[in-house]
């Protein structure tokens, strides 16, 4: 009987600790330092090449290929802005924020930081591309209703897209 007592107890410890090991090692990667916030809030530094989001589609019988790396990227074109979207949902499924500092691509890795250079003016801006399109011709990059207004994009301009690394977004 006092063998089983002991063994019954050696048990209840043994799994408590089991218990207790589980419970700290799924809350160890709480903080191990990947973030859970919103890509919009600039969270996610590297492009997850394995997402729906950036794999190859198709709009109106043209398909798309999305870049696995925007490393080099520099791109002179049109642009225009969007923001009558508020509420959607972009294409990496977070809420599209008119007034926010993001963009629309249709074959950047979803998520890449670009600066936009209005051309007409020189005033640029950083923005987190997070949405694909645009999807009329001519057009490279379409931009929120917030970072038009910084470089003062009203309706359509032509503008200058680089990728911005690691070094430079930080900034």
């Amino acid at each position: 009987m006092k063998d089983t007592m002991q063994q019954s107890t050696y048990r209840k410890h043994l799994s408590v600790i089991l218990l207790t090991a589980g419970l700290i090692s799924g809350c160890a990667s709480m903080f191990s330092g990947t973030s859970q916030r919103s890509p919009d809030a600039g969270s996610q530094r590297y492009p997850n090449l394995t997402a729906p989001y950036n794999k190859p589609y198709t709009i109106k019988g043209v398909t798309y290929y999305p870049m696995r790396s925007a490393a080099g990227y520099r791109e002179v074109g049109h642009a225009s802005w969007y923001g009558s979207e508020s509420g959607n949902r972009t294409a990496m499924g977070t809420r599209f924020v008119p007034q926010g500092l993001t963009a629309a691509h249709k074959t950047l890795p979803l998520p890449s930081r670009v600066r936009v250079t209005n051309l007409q003016n020189g005033r640029h801006v950083d923005v987190l591309v997070n949405d694909r399109g645009p999807f009329k011709k001519g057009r490279i990059i379409d931009l929120s209703h917030g970072a038009a207004k910084k470089i003062g994009l009203h309706g359509v301009a032509r503008v200058k897209v680089e990728h911005l690394d690691e070094k430079i977004s930080q900034k």
